[in-house]
C-alpha cells in the first residue's frame, strides 16, 4: 500500500512538473495570440531552439556533439531565452507585417527549418541520438527529494513569468497590444507603431518558448528531436490556450495542467488496450484531446477562464477601491 501511495505521488509530482513547463510555453502564447492575435504556428522552433542551446551550455564535454561549457543551468536557461528571443527578432522583421494566414504558413516553414537544421547537424546535436547527460537541478538530492525540488523551480518560474506578463499586460503596453489586436488600422491611426508592437510581443512570448524548450530538456535529461515535434510542441499548447482562455494567462495555466493530465493519463490507459489496438494508441490520444477541445467550446466558447472585457476589468477595480456609502 505504501508503494502504490509513494508511485502515486512521483506520478502527481512528473504531472505537475511537465505541466507547469507547459504553463509558461502557453503563456508566451497567450502573448503571441491571446493578447496581440499573431497566428503564431511554429512553437516548436522556438522550443527546439531554446532546448539546444541551453543542452549545449551546461553539458559536460563530448566527441558526439557542440558543448563541453558545463555552465550552471541558470545561465543555460538564460541562454535559451536571448537565443530564442534573437531568432524570433529576426524572424519577426520578415514575417510580422504578412496577414494572420500567411503568417501562421510562414513560422510553420520556419520552425520546420529550425528543427531540420538542429536534426541534422550532427556535429552540434549529435543529430538524431540527441543530446544526454543535460544536468538536472538538484538530480544529487535522491528520490523523491530531487523530483520535489525541480517542482519547486519550476512553480517558481511558472509564478515569476505569470507575475512578469500580469504587469506587462496590465501596464499601458498591454493595452495598446489589445487595441493592436482589436483593429490594427485604428491603432496605427491613433500614432502607434503597431509593426514595432507587434515584434515587441513576438520576441517577448518566443523567449519564454525557448524557456520551455530549456526547461523539458533539464527535466528529461536529454533532448532530441522526438521532444521538438510539432505535435507535443505545436499542437498541445494550442489547444491548452484555447481551453484554458486566450487572452488570460490564468486560463493559460489551467489549461496546460488539464490537457497534459489528460494526455498523460490516456498514455497509462492505451497500455491496457489489446495490441492490435495499441499500435493506435498514439491516434486515439489525439482523438481525445480533440474531442475534449469540441465539448470544451460548446460549454465555454471563450475557454473556461475567459478574458476580462476592459470594461468589466474597470468595473471590478472600482468596487473595490470605492469605499462603501
Amino acid at each position: 500500500m505504501e508503494q502504490m501511495m509513494f508511485g502515486i505521488m512521483m506520478y502527481l509530482v512528473a504531472l505537475l512538473t511537465i505541466g507547469g513547463i507547459y504553463a509558461v510555453i502557453a503563456l508566451g502564447l497567450n502573448m503571441h495570440w491571446g493578447v496581440s492575435g499573431l497566428f503564431n504556428a511554429g512553437i516548436a522552433g522556438f522550443f527546439a531552439i531554446g532546448a539546444y542551446t541551453s543542452a549545449i551550455l551546461t553539458t559536460p564535454t563530448s566527441i558526439k556533439h557542440l558543448g563541453g561549457f558545463d555552465l550552471p543551468v541558470w545561465l543555460g536557461m538564460l541562454a535559451s531565452m536571448i537565443a530564442a528571443g534573437i531568432v524570433a527578432y529576426a524572424v519577426g522583421r520578415i514575417c510580422l507585417r504578412l496577414r494572420s494566414d500567411y503568417l501562421a504558413i510562414a513560422t510553420i516553414g520556419i520552425a520546420e527549418i529550425f528543427r531540420l537544421v538542429l536534426k541534422n547537424e550532427s556535429w552540434m546535436t549529435n543529430g538524431t541520438r540527441g543530446i544526454a547527460n543535460v544536468p538536472k537541478p538538484f538530480e544529487d538530492l535522491g528520490t523523491p527529494w530531487s523530483q520535489l525540488a525541480f517542482l519547486a523551480v519550476v512553480i517558481v518560474i511558472v509564478a515569476a513569468v505569470y507575475v512578469v506578463v500580469e504587469r506587462a499586460l496590465n501596464a499601458p503596453w498591454g493595452r495598446v497590444m489589445r487595441a493592436i489586436r482589436e483593429n490594427d488600422d485604428a491603432a496605427e491611426a491613433a500614432g502607434k507603431d503597431v509593426v514595432r508592437f507587434r515584434l515587441e510581443a513576438f520576441v517577448f512570448g518566443a523567449m519564454f518558448m525557448g524557456l520551455g524548450g530549456a526547461m523539458t530538456a533539464h527535466s528529461f535529461k536529454f533532448i532530441g528531436p522526438e521532444a521538438t515535434e510539432p505535435l507535443l510542441t505545436t499542437f498541445l499548447v494550442w489547444v491548452m490556450l484555447i481551453i484554458g482562455g486566450s487572452g488570460n494567462n490564468r486560463g493559460a495555466i489551467l489549461g496546460a495542467i488539464i490537457v497534459w493530465a489528460i494526455w498523460s493519463m490516456t498514455q497509462i490507459l492505451t497500455g491496457f488496450l489489446p495490441p492490435d489496438l495499441a499500435v493506435r494508441a498514439a491516434t486515439l490520444r489525439v482523438f481525445l484531446v480533440g474531442l475534449l477541445l469540441q465539448v470544451v467550446l460548446q460549454r465555454f466558447s471563450r475557454g473556461l477562464i475567459p478574458e476580462k472585457s476592459p470594461t468589466a476589468a474597470a468595473a471590478t477595480i472600482s468596487q473595490k477601491v470605492t469605499p462603501a456609502p
